[in-house]
């Protein structure tokens, strides 16, 4: 396919058409488009689809599908990118053309280059179809809620599209191209809420305390769950696992006792095992600390609920499937050094439902993912667009 004319004229067109690829980088992330409110940057995705020749459309989700008139009904692959990101630009200022050549600002790296790498795709096939005259062509897909507690929310809505459901899933999450995402990482998300009376500092300081129960439910908790979140380095043997309280929220005023407090934690882990002792920890800190909190004082007393905010499920692509081979076949012909690694991706849901399904980068390099430092240089993302376009044709191809 590569070595063929109208396969070389596909993936010389990213070589050629670096500057407006990088535009339409630039364009997408200053639009803001945190978790549950990707509606904006979804509405400027479908238009740019239409605009290159694709049939765009928003589903129940709010995920953007296209596709190419005359293709199958049922695509065999679907390449799928997040809209959301965990911070967003205020205003399109944020999003910053340094003097280096890097893209500065909220969501350049996570997960700009995915979405441009889908507008890539579609401008390439339309102008210079790779396949000899093939009706065979992708669905491309901009989902919603990968991010924060959007749970996968719309990659979950895609795979339970029945007949029309594809068969096969590359998902184009971040920079680089040195790994390939073949075993979903396991998570379980909990909130944890603490309430109490309130009260004055002075005269109500007997009153059980939302917050200090709460801070003492922290200390207990990562005290003692470090040994079951070891071994934390990659090169460590054992399986690896994590933990985070992301948010910590309670009071009104330093001289108010707190009426609540509440905290978001994320377990991960690649042993499911591990991640229900830790669960379990979660509930004994919990416990332990509103019985040393309401025993500390004589009056009304503090209780404490948690609740179940979202988990990813594991999955593991099978070494010899069509997915896998397809990917090295391209990181073979490209000179691609990658490895098989384990991550927290869209991927998980059609992982966990024996579909094939790989998650991969979109070239360049990026950092400070989650961060207001996060940046994003485009550096060598031409040649991710042929990987991607590559694996695709081989996809199609092979079915």
């Amino acid at each position: 396919m590569a070595a063929s004319t109208s396969g070389r004229t596909c993936l010389e067109w990213f070589r050629r058409e670096r500057n407006w690829i990088n535009e339409q980088h630039l364009k997408l992330c200053r639009i803001p488009a945190p978790t549950f409110f990707e509606e904006k940057r979804a509405a400027w995705m479908a238009q740019q689809f239409q605009a290159l020749g694709w049939e765009a459309r928003l589903d129940r989700a709010g995920n953007v599908v296209a596709t190419l008139s005359g293709t199958s009904a049922s695509p065999a692959v679907a390449v799928t990118a997040h809209l959301d990101t965990v911070l967003a630009p205020r205003t399109p200022e944020d999003i910053k053309l340094l003097g280096d050549g890097r893209i500065a600002g909220p969501g350049v790296a996570d997960n700009g280059p995915g979405l441009t790498a889908l507008l890539a795709l579609a401008a390439a096939w339309k102008a210079a179809p790779p396949l000899n005259g093939s009706a065979a062509a992708p669905m491309l897909v901009a989902n919603v809620g990968e991010e924060g507690e959007g749970n996968l929310s719309g990659m979950r809505y895609i795979c339970r599209a029945g007949a029309n459901q594809p068969a096969a899933f590359l998902v184009l999450d971040g920079p680089g191209t040195d790994h390939i995402t073949s075993r979903a990482l396991a998570s379980q998300r909990f909130e944890v809420t603490i309430t109490g009376p309130g009260g004055h500092s002075w005269r109500d300081s007997l009153h059980g305390n939302p917050v200090h129960a709460l801070s003492r439910t922290v200390a207990s908790f990562t005290a003692q769950a470090g040994s079951l979140a070891q071994p934390s380095p990659p090169e460590a043997p054992g399986p690896r696992s994590s933990f985070n309280f992301g948010i910590f929220e309670g009071g009104s005023s330093i001289n108010s006792i707190p009426t609540e407090a509440r905290a978001k934690i994320d377990l991960r882990s690649e042993s499911l095992e591990r991640i229900e002792k830790m669960a379990a920890l979660l509930t004994q800190a919990v416990d332990q600390a509103v019985d040393a909190e309401n025993a500390r004082g004589s009056g009304p007393k503090v209780t404490a609920r948690i609740k179940d905010i979202g988990s990813r499920p594991s999955g593991e692509l099978a070494g010899d499937s069509p997915m896998l081979e397809a990917v090295r076949a391209a990181d073979t012909h490209l000179g691609i050094r990658s490895r098989l690694d384990c991550s927290s991706t869209d991927a998980n849901i059609p992982l966990s439902l024996g579909l094939q399904a790989a998650s991969i980068g979109a070239g360049g390099q990026g950092g400070g993912a989650h961060t207001p430092a996060e940046w994003y240089l485009p550096d060598g993302r031409d040649l991710a667009l042929r990987r991607i376009l590559l694996t695709v044709c081989v996809l199609l191809t092979s079915e």
